[in-house]
């Protein structure tokens, strides 16, 4: 998925994608455009409350 592709999802999808990468171990790359685009959409407080919920 591009960075065209990863506009058109949600917050909370972007969100769950992340996660999702992280556990299917998929390349850093990818991780790291994901990780990207939560940034440029200041939005990482969802990330950081998604990981408490988790833990």
């Amino acid at each position: 998925m591009g960075d065209s592709g990863m506009k058109q999802l949600s917050d909370s999808l972007l969100i769950q994608s992340y996660h999702k990468a992280i556990e299917l171990n998929l390349s850093e790359d990818f991780i790291t455009q994901i990780k990207e685009e939560i940034k440029k959409r200041s939005i990482q407080h969802l990330l950081e409350k998604s990981i408490s919920r988790v833990g």
